[in-house]
C-alpha cells in the first residue's frame, strides 16, 4: 500500500494529530504512520503473514542516530538551472542539524525530481497545492508555519514577482503567502533579467517586507556567452546565511574583560574536624560567574567549599579559608572587574587545635578568635592593581540599606549588592533573591537618588536571573573603558 487516507475523522482526532505532529516536526501523515507503527508493536498477538508490517520509519538520519535536529527549514525549490544547488544545499543544512523539508514548484521539476531530492531530505516532498493527501488539513499551512525558517533557493524573477506581489496560485507561493516565519531568499536569473526594472521593484518591496536576501554573485551565465550578476550564491553560503538566522550569535559585551569573582562561604578550621562557617551556598556567585562567561568575559572564580558544579568555561580556583582565598585573590590580578559575592568569616581561631578539642570537667575550651582580612577592602584600596570596577555583596539581616551604604563608604568599593539574608527570606541556600544595587553614580531609572549613592531596587528574581542583570548593568559601565597596562 503506498500511501493511505482517512476521510471522515472526527474534529478532535484531527486537532489532536495536528498538535502531536506539530510537537514532533513531522507531517500529520507522518505522524498517523507513527502511530499505526506504535500500536502494531504493542499488539500481544503476532502480525500474521496477511497483515502488513510497520512501515520503515522515514525520520531524517539526524533523528535516527541519536542527533535529533535542533532547527526545520522548509526549502522552496524554484524553476531554473540553479535548482542543482538545492541538492547540495539539503545535505549542508542537514550537516548542520537543520531539518529539511522540501517543496518544488511544477517549474523546478523539470530541472530536478522529487524522487531525489525525497533521498537527500528522507522526508516527503510536496509538490501539489491540491493534494488530497495533505490539503485535507491545509497542509500548506502547515509547511508555512511548522518551520523555523523558509528558504527559496533557487528564487526565479517569476517567484520574486509572485512573493512581492501576494499571489498565491501554487503551493509554493501559498506558503510564502501564509507563512509567518522569517524568508531568506537566493535569488539565480540571467543578469538581464535581474537588472530589470521590474524585478528590482520586486526586490525593493520584499526587502521592505522582511525578505533576507543572500546574492546574487557574479559569474558565467548557464547560457553560453552571457555572464554578469544573476548567479545563485553558492550552497554552502546559503547554509551559513540560513543557521545565521537559525541560530543568531549570542551578544558577548564583556569580550576581552577579565572578570574575578569570589563565591561561597569559608570554613575557619577550630581543629582537624570542627570549624566556623556560614550557610552560604555559593550559588549566586555561581550564578553570576555562568553569565559574566556567557556575555564573553574570561571570568575567574574563587570558590569556598560549595556542592556545585563549576561552570562551564570557567576557571576556577577552590579554597577553604579566608587567607587562601585573598592570595587567589592576588594571584589573580589584574582584573577588569572582581565582584565579592563570597560570604568571608569575619572570624578565625587564633591558634588551631593540632588535635580534636576533647570535652572536659572544665567545661568549653577558650577559643580566641582573631580577624581575617577583609578582601574587599583590600582589594578596593589597593594603588596599583586595582580592578577599574569592584563590587562587594552586603548580607544583612537588619538595616539593609543603611548598612550596605556605610559598607560601600567604609570599603571603598564602587558597587555593593545588598540582600537581606534573615531566615525568613530564604536566601541563604535558596535559589531566589531580592538585591538592591548600591552604587556612588547615579543610578538607572527607577534608582532614588540620595546625596552622591544611588539605589535601584529589584524585584524578586531567581539566582539566574539577578545574575544576568547584574552581568548587562556591568557590561553598560565598563564599555570602553579597561585596566590599565603593568608598567
Amino acid at each position: 500500500m503506498a500511501s493511505l487516507t482517512i476521510r471522515k475523522l472526527d474534529e478532535g482526532i484531527k486537532t489532536y494529530l495536528r498538535l502531536r505532529s506539530a510537537k514532533n516536526r513531522r507531517s500529520v501523515e507522518e505522524e498517523v504512520r507513527v502511530i499505526l507503527g506504535e500500536l502494531i508493536e504493542g499488539r500481544e498477538e503476532p502480525l500474521t503473514p496477511f497483515a502488513a508490517p510497520p512501515a520503515a520509519s522515514t525520520a531524517p538520519t539526524s533523528q535516527r542516530s541519536g542527533a535529533p535536529p535542533e532547527a526545520s527549514v522548509t526549502l522552496i525549490i524554484g524553476g531554473g538551472i540553479a535548482a542543482y544547488k538545492s541538492l547540495d544545499l539539503i545535505r549542508r543544512l542537514k550537516e548542520r542539524r537543520i531539518e529539511v523539508r522540501c517543496v518544488l514548484t511544477t517549474a523546478a521539476q523539470q530541472f530536478v525530481t522529487p524522487l531525489a531530492v525525497s533521498a537527500l531530505s528522507h522526508e516527503r516532498v510536496h509538490t501539489d497545492l491540491f493534494d488530497p493527501q495533505s490539503e485535507f488539513d491545509a497542509g500548506h499551512i502547515r509547511l508555512a508555519r511548522e518551520c523555523d525558517l523558509i528558504v527559496v533557493a533557487p528564487a526565479t524573477a517569476d517567484l520574486m514577482a509572485k512573493m512581492a506581489n501576494g499571489h498565491a496560485d501554487d503551493l509554493a507561493s501559498a506558503i510564502l503567502l501564509a507563512t509567518n516565519r522569517k524568508v531568506l531568499v537566493a535569488p539565480a536569473m540571467n543578469p538581464l533579467m535581474w537588472n530589470n526594472a521590474a524585478t528590482r521593484r520586486n526586490v525593493a518591496q520584499l526587502q521592505r517586507d522582511g525578505v533576507v536576501l543572500i546574492g546574487p554573485n557574479s559569474g558565467e551565465m548557464a547560457e553560453a556567452g552571457e555572464a554578469g550578476i544573476g548567479r545563485m550564491s553558492e550552497a554552502i553560503e546559503i547554509a551559513t546565511a540560513a543557521e545565521r538566522l537559525l541560530r543568531p550569535p549570542v551578544p558577548r559585551p564583556l569580550a576581552g574583560k577579565r572578570v574575578l569573582i569570589t563565591a561561597g562561604p569559608t570554613h575557619e578550621p577550630i581543629d582537624p574536624v570542627r570549624y566556623i562557617a556560614n550557610r552560604s551556598s555559593g550559588k549566586q556567585g555561581f550564578a553570576i560567574a555562568a553569565a559574566a562567561q556567557a556575555a564573553g568575559a574570561e571570568v575567574i572564580l574563587v570558590s569556598g567549599p560549595v556542592d556545585l558544579r563549576d561552570p562551564q568555561g570557567v576557571t576556577v580556583k577552590h579554597v577553604e579559608s579566608a587567607r587562601q582565598m585573598l592570595e587567589q585573590v592576588q594571584a589573580a590580578l589584574p582584573a577588569d572587574i572582581a565582584i565579592f559575592a563570597a560570604a568571608v568569616a569575619d572570624w578565625r581561631v587564633a591558634n588551631e587545635g593540632e588535635q580534636k578539642l576533647k570535652k572536659t570537667s572544665a567545661g568549653m575550651p577558650p577559643l580566641q578568635l582573631v580577624e581575617n582580612p577583609d578582601i574587599l577592602a583590600t582589594i578596593s584600596k589597593l594603588t596599583g592593581e586595582r580592578p577599574p570596577l569592584v563590587i562587594g555583596f552586603a548580607a544583612e539581616t537588619e538595616h539593609l540599606i543603611d548598612n550596605a551604604k556605610s559598607k560601600l563608604a567604609r570599603k571603598g568599593c564602587d558597587w555593593i549588592v545588598a540582600n537581606d539574608v534573615s531566615p525568613a527570606t530564604g536566601v541563604m541556600g535558596g535559589d531566589r533573591n531580592t538585591v538592591h544595587l548600591i552604587s556612588r553614580k547615579d543610578g538607572e531609572k527607577n534608582s532614588e537618588k540620595d546625596g552622591e549613592i544611588a539605589v535601584d531596587s529589584w524585584p524578586v528574581m531567581t539566582k539566574e536571573q539577578v545574575a544576568i542583570e547584574l552581568v548587562a548593568h556591568i557590561a553598560k559601565s565598563v564599555t570602553g573603558k579597561s585596566r590599565e597596562p603593568a608598567s
